[in-house]
């Protein structure tokens, strides 16, 4: 019974070094504070998001508006919270698609070798484009909404997850357990799958927290350009975009929704780095 005991001490090790990881901690925590608070926002928000004030235009931060109010009189802390939600909740899809088909391809790409040269073609096709670019010609395509700018990011992200996963696909493939289970008459799906790709998912998961990552910035740049989800729903890409035209008279206006941004992909990325530290057997030499 070797493989059971084995696996706990690996896990129990590398939860350990997670808890020490200074990068791991702060960022899981500035994570866990962004997601909480988009999850009870109807709860932490005073104002209704959507509201507008005509009375209460551009007020300043105060005891009433803690981050003022914009150009309607909407209450801008109350719709930061809920664009939080919104910006967290795309971020969460972009993942999933781009996690499904990244590896989808990846994997099957490192596997069968005569699937390598044309999907690793495509995938080097759209990698010659800009990500962000990219996603901006999709979603203009496409049209303005939160669904397409899902597929607009899912598409940009995509190709260099794959790239990943088929890297390490290559890698475990040759190994000798592999061998072993193929000779004993394991099919090549259950060696995909049951095999190769459970031990292939350490620079996968880095990768997608910097998707998600990317994907809450990416929100925001298609939404400042008018390609991100559509007004009056906020996300914290439209909040900016909509009072970009009060930047000097109404500076909190940007500032809010701006630091929500950083701290949001600040987190993600300290999140990733501190997981890479524990999972690459690399960083650790």
């Amino acid at each position: 019974m070797p493989w059971p005991t084995r696996g706990c001490a690996l896990n129990s090790a590398a939860l350990r070094r997670l808890l020490q990881n200074r990068s791991f901690a702060i960022g899981a925590t500035l994570t866990l504070f962004i997601v909480l608070v988009a999850v009870f926002a109807n709860q932490l928000a005073p104002f209704d998001p959507t509201r507008s004030n005509f009375r209460a235009r551009l007020v300043e931060p105060g005891a009433e508006h803690w981050f003022g109010t914009d150009h309607f009189g909407r209450d801008l802390l109350s719709r930061v919270i809920h664009g939080g939600r919104i910006s967290l909740l795309i971020g969460c899809f972009v993942v999933i698609v781009t996690g499904i088909a990244g590896t989808t391809i990846g994997a099957l790409a490192g596997y069968f070798q005569r699937l390598d040269n044309p999907l690793m073609r495509l995938m080097d096709a759209l990698m010659a484009f800009p990500a962000i670019l990219l996603a901006i010609v999709i979603s203009a395509t496409l049209g303005a909404s939160i669904v397409n700018v899902v597929i607009a990011l899912s598409i940009a992200t995509s190709p260099h997850t794959a790239r990943i996963v088929r890297g390490s696909v290559l890698v475990v493939r040759e190994m000798e357990y592999i061998e072993a289970a193929r000779a004993l008459g394991a099919s090549d799906l259950r060696l995909l799958f049951g095999h190769v790709l459970i031990n292939a998912l350490a620079p996968l998961i880095v990768r997608l927290t910097y998707v998600f990552a990317t994907a809450i910035l990416a929100e925001a740049v298609l939404s400042y350009i008018g390609v991100g989800p559509p007004p009056p729903t906020p996300t914290f890409g439209n909040i900016i975009a909509g009072e970009r035209d009060f930047m000097e008279t109404a500076p909190w206006t940007m500032i809010f929704p701006g630091l929500a941004i950083v701290t949001s992909v600040l987190g993600l990325n300290l999140l990733g780095d501190g997981l890479r530290d524990v999972l690459d057997p690399r960083m650790r030499l």
